[in-house]
């Protein structure tokens, strides 16, 4: 089995264990950093580390709620539940995330928003919304752009002047979308994400989707996303619109 193929079944059983526990009654957790936790991120990520390990044993695993490190050679690295505020308020637009890792970096991604029943998989140079390929837009001017990021609230200081910029000079801005906003920027529908203080469980898999549907994936400072970024994203549908949005955020 391929890895394409194999994204699609973790993408099902990932489904499966969401959308069982999803706008239920279950516990909510918070976790040292002061974010919730579920049953169903503790299930999700146990069912896919199972999954992986039993056809790739020798691969490494990392997982938002059990660990791991990256190795040298192929590495998993799993968010079960993106957007868990999202889930234990009953908004759809959680998603599981999974990345493969080739010498350290995201080679291959996946997207899956169970409760829309929409799966996003890229890899090289193209990316696929439930088997169908999709494309970013030609956005190209800030005036124009429709941005997404998660919560403002997680900007501070320089960054959140910043943010607050930017905001003022792009044509829309929508809030609350978590790893959604990178999704429908591999569809075209928004052409501009901007996050701050990420992990790499939450970053990993969104490169290769939103690269293999055309658009740019950089920190703040305009370097790749590898192991060691430092929480910062720009993703952008153009290299044109990536510049524009650089000069406002990018550090020296």
């Amino acid at each position: 089995m391929d890895i394409h193929r194999f994204l699609e079944s973790l993408g099902h059983e990932a489904r499966a264990l969401a959308l069982k526990h999803f706008r239920t009654r279950f516990d909510v957790a918070m976790k040292s950093d002061e974010t919730p936790v579920t049953i169903a991120d503790r299930e999700i990520e146990r069912r896919l580390r199972e999954l992986i390990l039993s056809r790739h044993p020798s691969h490494h695993l990392v997982g938002e709620e059990e660990g791991g490190e990256i190795g040298d050679g192929t590495t998993w690295v799993i968010d079960p539940i993106d957007g868990t505020k999202s889930f234990v308020s009953g908004l759809p637009l959680f998603g599981t995330l999974v990345a493969v890792l080739e010498s350290r970096l995201p080679a291959y991604g996946m997207i899956e928003v169970p409760a829309l029943r929409e799966r996003w998989i890229g890899y090289g140079n193209q990316s696929v919304l439930n088997g169908t390929p999709c494309k970013v837009s030609p956005c190209t001017r800030l005036r124009e752009a429709r941005l997404c990021t998660t919560d403002p609230q997680i900007f501070t200081g320089e960054a959140a002047q910043a943010l607050s910029t930017l905001s003022r000079s792009v044509a829309n801005s929508r809030f609350g979308t978590d790893c959604y906003g990178y999704a429908l920027l591999a569809s075209g529908y928004v052409d501009l994400v901007v996050e701050a203080d990420l992990e790499i469980y939450d970053v990993m898999a969104l490169v290769p989707v939103v690269r293999g549907a055309g658009g740019i994936v950089t920190t703040w400072s305009g370097h790749p996303i590898t192991e060691r970024f430092d929480g910062t994203v720009i993703a952008a549908a153009t290299l044109e619109l990536h510049a524009e949005a650089l000069r406002v955020l990018g550090k020296p």
